[in-house]
């Protein structure tokens, strides 16, 4: 399977998947080495609420395989990543197309690798927020997450 792990075939794919799909969400790019990824959501009356800004589903939604996917990236075959744990802060509401800008530290990767080593799980935590057009901050997600390396691997 991590073969066809590539960014450009995760990219295509995601941006084809239904969920992301049917709610606007577009896979913008991602980086080679998939540290970076960013994402849009596309202002569409279907995804509107009663209030006739951004539903909040779909902001949740924008957030929810990315950093499972970009640690899948760049750990490879040899873990486990699964989301653990997630957290939304509604700051404003979303009128216009809005955007994320994922990011994965180098050392982040080194402390996850570090802390798993041995096989021991690591619940490393992501922050990610999400901006309107103007650039105004619409919400804030945490997310941790679940690694630990594959049994064969430990």
């Amino acid at each position: 399977m991590y073969k066809y792990f590539t960014p450009k075939i995760v990219r295509r794919a995601l941006n084809i998947w239904p969920p992301f799909w049917g709610a606007g969400i577009s896979i913008q790019t991602i980086a080679p080495d998939f540290q970076e990824v960013r994402v849009i959501l596309k202002d569409r009356f279907w995804n509107r609420n009663a209030n006739r800004s951004q539903y909040g589903g779909s902001i949740f939604s924008m957030t929810d395989p990315v950093f499972s996917l970009m640690l899948m990236g760049i750990l490879r075959e040899e873990y486990f990543v699964w989301d653990k744990q997630s957290e939304i802060d509604f700051i404003s509401p979303g009128t216009s197309d809005l955007n994320a800008h994922f990011v994965i530290s180098n050392e982040k990767i080194k402390e996850i690798k570090q802390l798993t080593e041995a096989g021991e799980k690591c619940f490393p935590k992501f922050e990610v927020y999400i901006y309107d057009k103007k650039g105004k901050v619409v919400a804030r997600v945490n997310r941790t997450l679940y690694v630990r390396k594959k049994p064969e691997f430990r």
